[in-house]
C-alpha cells in the first residue's frame, strides 16, 4: 500500500487517526521545529501554523525547504486570519499555499486528496551521501565505496534513518516509533535482529564502523 504522510505542527492534528483510499493510506504525524522524527516514505504534506511556541511558522516553512527529506513536501501555512500581507509572506517563505485556522481532519483529508495524484511531487532519485556511503531512497539501494551492502527492506529503513540523522543516539523504541512500529511489543526484539543483520551487511562491505552502540542508551551512526 502507498502512503502519504501528513504532518502538522499541531500535535492535536497529528493525533488524527489514519484514512485509507484506495491503494493508499493517510497517515498523520506531528512536525517538531527539529523536523520530521518519522521515517519519511511516499508522498509529504506538510500543514505549519503561523504561530509556534518555539518559532514562526514563516521559520518552520524555510526549515522544510532546507532538509532534503521535506524540499518536495506541499506546506500549507496555517493563518490565523485572512490577511493578506500574512498570504504574501507565507508564499514568499516557500509555502505552497495557506488555510485559515482551525482545520480538522476532514479539511485536511479534502485539500490533501484534491491535490495528491499519489506520485508525490518529485520523481527524481533522492540520495544520501556520507562519504563512500552512498544510500538511493527511492530505489531502497546502498553501497560502500561502490560496493552494494546487502540488506533487507527493514535493515535498508533502519540504516536510512539513521544516516539521515547522524552523530544521534537512538533507543530501540524511538526506532520503532520512527518507522512506524509502534503498538507491537515483540518489535522490540526485533530492533535487535534488525542492528545485527544491518551489522553484518556493513561488515562485509567494510564499513561496521558506521554503526555504533552506546551502552544503555541506543544506536547512533557515525559520519565516516
Amino acid at each position: 500500500m502507498d502512503r502519504v504522510t501528513i504532518f502538522s505542527t499541531d500535535s492535536a492534528a497529528a493525533q488524527f487517526s489514519s484514512f485509507a483510499n484506495g491503494e493508499t493510506e493517510f497517515i498523520f504525524a506531528h512536525l517538531s521545529p527539529q523536523g520530521p522524527t518519522l521515517l519519511i516514505e511516499g508522498s509529504v504534506w506538510a500543514f505549519v501554523d503561523w504561530v509556534m511556541d518555539d518559532l514562526s511558522g514563516l521559520e518552520m516553512v524555510r526549515r522544510l525547504r532546507a532538509d532534503e527529506r521535506t524540499k518536495d513536501a506541499h506546506i500549507t501555512l496555517v493563518l490565523d486570519e485572512d490577511d493578506a500581507e500574512d498570504r504574501r509572506r507565507a508564499l514568499k517563505a516557500g509555502a505552497d499555499d495557506y488555510a485559515v485556522a482551525p482545520l480538522d481532519r476532514q479539511a485536511m483529508l479534502d485539500r490533501v486528496l484534491a491535490l495528491d495524484d499519489g506520485a508525490g511531487r518529485s520523481a527524481t532519485e533522492r540520495q544520501i551521501v556520507h562519504g563512500d556511503l552512498e544510500i538511493f531512497v527511492n530505489s531502497e539501494l546502498a553501497r560502500w565505496n561502490g560496493e552494494r551492502i546487502e540488506l533487507r527492506p527493514n535493515e535498508f529503513r533502519v540504516l536510512r534513518y539513521l544516516a539521515e540523522n547522524p552523530e544521534r543516539i537512538f533507543s530501540r523504541q524511538q526506532l520503532i516509533d520512527a518507522l512506524g512500529k509502534e503498538g507491537d511489543p515483540e518489535y522490540l526484539r526485533t530492533v535487535d535482529v534488525w542492528i545485527k543483520r544491518l551489522r553484518a551487511g556493513l561488515r562485509k562491505v567494510g564499513a561496521e564502523h558506521l554503526l555504533r552502540t552506546v551502552h544503555g542508551r541506543g544506536y547512533v551512526f557515525d559520519r565516516p
